[in-house]
């Protein structure tokens, strides 16, 4: 099962714990299953509710804005309706100029993004208020917590997880000591988090990390090695 597999993979992360206390202490070097971490930010993914503008060089009046719709599409007057649900930029242009083809010699497409509706973060664990947030904009871990209702007392501040999957589509993991954040206020203590990070608040207890899984991540969060998971706001867990 796809539950037993991450819980599995996720109690190989935390090396190093002590039976007696059950403390945490996630590994971030290289662990089981996940890529080395790295600072190359992943190119953002388009999906549903997300608006794009279209642009076509020599053709601009087959210009257009669009939102992508609920199955992931778009419908273009040059392209026609188009799958393009979880696709880079690049990924979009290539696809709508191979569709365009069919009434366009040589389309040359751009894609930018207008608004991102779909770029979400999940916050987990021992927050106030577990689930997917919309980012609204620039966000540190920290910020993204806070978009959670914050730490409630049992989370360990110095010692929070970020999931994220890297340029090749592999999950990363690393944790960030929001602690030391707080109390130096270096912004290298924190870091940015992009569209489709998982953030888990540990507690002390192993224990902990299944119940998360089981009630925010299975059946929520499809995760696999290769990292294709969705967020939906409509399914977040009732608490």
């Amino acid at each position: 099962m796809a539950l037993t597999r991450l819980v599995g993979l996720l109690l190989v992360l935390l090396a190093g714990t002590a039976c007696t206390t059950h403390e945490l202490s996630p590994v971030e070097t290289n662990p089981a299953g996940f890529a080395a971490w790295t600072g190359a930010l992943p190119a953002y993914r388009y999906n549903a509710g997300d608006r794009i503008a279209v642009h076509y060089l020599l053709t601009p009046e087959m210009d257009e804005e669009v939102n992508i719709a609920p199955d992931g599409t778009v419908g273009l007057k040059a392209a026609g309706q188009v799958q393009i649900q979880g696709l880079t930029a690049t990924e979009i242009e290539g696809k709508l100029a191979v569709a365009a083809r069919k009434i366009l010699r040589n389309p040359m497409v751009t894609v930018s993004l207008v608004e991102a509706k779909s770029a979400k973060v999940y916050v987990g664990g021992a927050v106030v208020r577990p689930g997917p947030y919309l980012m609204g904009g620039q966000l540190g871990v920290l910020e993204a917590v806070l978009l959670a209702g914050g730490f409630n007392s049992e989370g360990r501040v110095d010692e929070v997880i970020i999931i994220r999957r890297n340029p090749e589509n592999r999950p990363m993991l690393r944790t960030v000591d929001v602690q030391n954040f707080l109390e130096t206020a270096d912004p290298t203590a924190d870091v940015p988090v992009v569209a489709g990070d998982i953030i888990f608040v540990p507690r002390s207890e192993i224990a902990e990390v299944n119940l998360w899984i089981e009630r925010f991540i299975d059946g929520v969060l499809p995760f696999e090695r290769s990292f294709q998971y969705t967020i939906n706001l409509q399914q977040t867990p009732n608490l």
